[in-house]
């Protein structure tokens, strides 16, 4: 992986990779670990789907009373992963997180599958139940409910995030474990480019 070949602009890059990845043999090419953190450092870690990203930055969609919710209320910060097996490649997003706003959480929700929307009103995200049959009479209690409604609305604890990068790195295995390794840093208005040893 030649640095000088890489875009400067680390947002055109990603764009780049993602888009071979979408055209590859990949499965969920948008999947990508997200890592939180609570204030005092204690790290957690799960795979969720990008929903958009530009140059604002990453967003994902969830419950926002759900344990990652909780903790990027306390800690706004977040890391991210894209890992695309087949192309032997890896990128890795640090930066600090926003709620994204509710008109565009709302026109992403509606692009939901019913029954996800049905799930996003039944499921108490994070919490305890006491088994699967109290997940399934929770469903269905939310289904009858929403019966009556055209489309079921946005839950009021239901929205979005956007990552908003201050740091890349693409990653490119290579024999050897002599990978290669490009991280971009945030600098003013442009970015910083570095080699990193494997």
């Amino acid at each position: 992986m030649d640095a000088a070949a890489l875009d400067p602009d680390p947002f055109v890059q990603f764009e780049r990779w993602f888009a071979e990845a979408q055209a590859g043999d990949i499965a969920y090419p948008e999947a990508m670990a997200l890592a939180t953190a609570t204030p005092d450092g204690r790290p957690s870690v799960r795979m969720v789907l990008l929903k958009g990203h530009d140059a604002r930055g990453f967003a994902f969609y969830t419950n926002v009373e759900s344990r990652k919710g909780e903790e990027l209320a306390a800690n706004p910060y977040a890391a991210l992963v894209f890992y695309w097996q087949p192309l032997d490649r890896q990128v890795r997003v640090e930066g600090t997180v926003e709620c994204v706003a509710g008109a565009e959480a709302q026109a992403h929700f509606d692009t939901r599958p019913l029954g996800s929307r049905v799930a996003a009103w039944a499921s108490p995200q994070s919490r305890p139940v006491t088994s699967r049959d109290e997940l399934e009479r929770l469903y269905a209690r939310a289904e009858e409910e929403l019966r009556g409604e055209k489309l079921p609305p946005l839950p009021p604890y239901w929205g979005g995030y956007r990552v908003r990068p201050e740091a890349f790195e693409f990653w490119h295995s290579r024999p050897n474990r002599l990978h290669d390794r490009i991280r971009y840093e945030r600098q003013g208005e442009g970015w910083t480019q570095v080699r990193l040893a494997p």
